[in-house]
């Protein structure tokens, strides 16, 4: 090889590998997050996507924010719970995601009551076999794992299969892992908002087991991966120590390391099972047999009625924010309940204060309710803004799909519409929603 030919070559390769080096962080965080954990710690840093706040569009505080906060009285709650009435996509009634039509209740709930009954100080629950979760599992892991309290000893790629057909896909709402238990097993589930941790200690007393949805800043090795939605199984609690002990399908069943690990469960103080609780606005899913329904029923009491529930919400959502006025999850609960009470203009409003603050980039990974209120008050822009930033490089979201492909509708594109449509049905043909719009569409 001649000398220019060489050092035409190497000046190729040099600007190869700059550009290589240059896109390094572009490709990384492009790549699927469970293949990204397997690198060298300074790579995994390259693919973070940072803390988040600055990546979902942001707006500017909305002056009509404060007057949310003015305090509300809660309804009484009707005399007979009946089963929640189905209702059409878009809307949703648990407030977290975008609902196919509910599957029936597994029996009639009965009438709510609020008599306490005394329970121990401390209790536990056992029968429990843990699953670790394959990545991005934790849903139909923590369902296969609380099931085994029943007997069932079905593996999470039994329950995914069912949950999340794509492996791909970030989330599982509640209300989905509720409809998994009463659909395809014998037992029943409930999903709630609005818990307490007394109620979640009630349902333990009482044999009851119960998943909590809250959120998490990953431990060691994992840290740079930033905040993340979890779910955990709670399987004992002890007042005088303010601790739960919870099954973690991430992290284990001990604090200790893996060769000493126990089978006592991870400890979850009492403060920070609420702190973090409540940034998934306390969702709880609690599972029973079916004819435990009315002991299941007087345990969560006057919250069995949707409309007590959200109502209850509203007031403490409001009370912890004139405290706590700049915490973005509190705001972005309260968009979430003005959602359920059908009142989207404030709803609007709460997200965007929210918005405002700064929320972790991952946050529409698990709750959509901006995309529902901005949809029923027109501001379809919006909507397209955030999911397709949600979509950058994890286009793994069926709702956002959707919601996009509603707003291009509206817009007055068919064709984009029906691309999106066909993306979430693609995605998770078990999710009835664009199913149903792209049968709008056509018609």
């Amino acid at each position: 090889m001649s000398k220019r030919r060489f050092k035409i070559l190497a000046a190729v390769l040099l600007v190869a590998t700059a550009v290589f080096f240059w896109q390094l962080p572009t490709i990384l965080k492009a790549m699927p997050s469970r293949y990204v954990a397997r690198l060298p710690e300074p790579l995994q840093d390259l693919g973070a996507r940072g803390d988040g706040a600055a990546l979902l569009p942001t707006v500017a505080a909305p002056v009509a924010a404060a007057a949310l906060l003015q305090a509300v009285v809660p309804p009484t709650a009707t005399p007979v719970i009946e089963p929640p009435t189905p209702t059409p996509p878009p809307v949703s009634q648990s407030g977290t995601a975008v609902p196919p039509t509910p599957s029936p209740s597994p029996t009639a709930l009965p009438t709510a009551t609020n008599t306490p009954i005394p329970i121990p100080p401390a209790f536990r629950l056992t029968g429990f076999r843990h699953q670790f979760q394959t990545w991005n599992n934790c849903g139909p892991a923590t369902i296969a794992m609380t099931l085994t309290y029943f007997g069932m000893n079905l593996d999470q790629s039994v329950t995914a299969a069912f949950l999340k057909p794509n492996p791909e896909d970030r989330n599982v709402s509640p209300y989905q892992m509720a409809a998994y238990v009463n659909e395809k097993t014998p037992y029943a589930a409930i999903d709630r908002t609005n818990g307490t941790l007394e109620t979640v200690k009630r349902l333990a007393a009482a044999g009851f087991p119960t998943i909590i949805e809250l959120g998490i800043e990953p431990p060691g090795e994992y840290r740079w991966l930033g905040w993340y939605g979890h779910y955990l199984l709670v399987v004992a609690y002890d007042d005088a120590l303010e601790q739960f002990w919870v099954y973690d399908s991430w992290f284990g069943t001990s604090e200790a390391p893996m060769e000493n690990a126990t089978t006592d469960g991870r400890i979850l103080t009492y403060a920070d099972a609420d702190r973090q609780w409540r940034q998934f606005n306390r969702n709880y899913i609690t599972f029973y047999r079916p004819e435990e329904a009315a002991q299941v029923a007087a345990i969560i009491g006057n919250d069995m009625d949707d409309a007590v529930m959200w109502s209850k919400s509203l007031a403490r959502t409001q009370a912890e924010l004139a405290q706590e006025p700049e915490d973005a999850f509190l705001w972005f609960n309260l968009g979430t309940i003005y959602n359920a009470l059908g009142d989207y203009e404030k709803a609007a409003t709460a997200f965007d204060q929210a918005r405002a603050i700064g929320l972790p980039w991952r946050m529409l990974w698990y709750q959509f309710g901006p995309y529902e209120a901005y949809y029923q008050i027109g501001r379809y822009d919006d909507i397209i803004a955030l999911a397709d930033v949600t979509l950058k490089d994890r286009p793994y979201f069926e709702e956002a799909y959707y919601y996009k492909g509603l707003s291009l509708a509206a817009l007055g594109d068919p064709a984009a519409a029906r691309d999106n449509f066909e993306k979430a049905i693609a995605f998770n043909p078990n999710f009835p929603p664009p199913i149903f719009a792209l049968n709008q569409l056509d018609n």
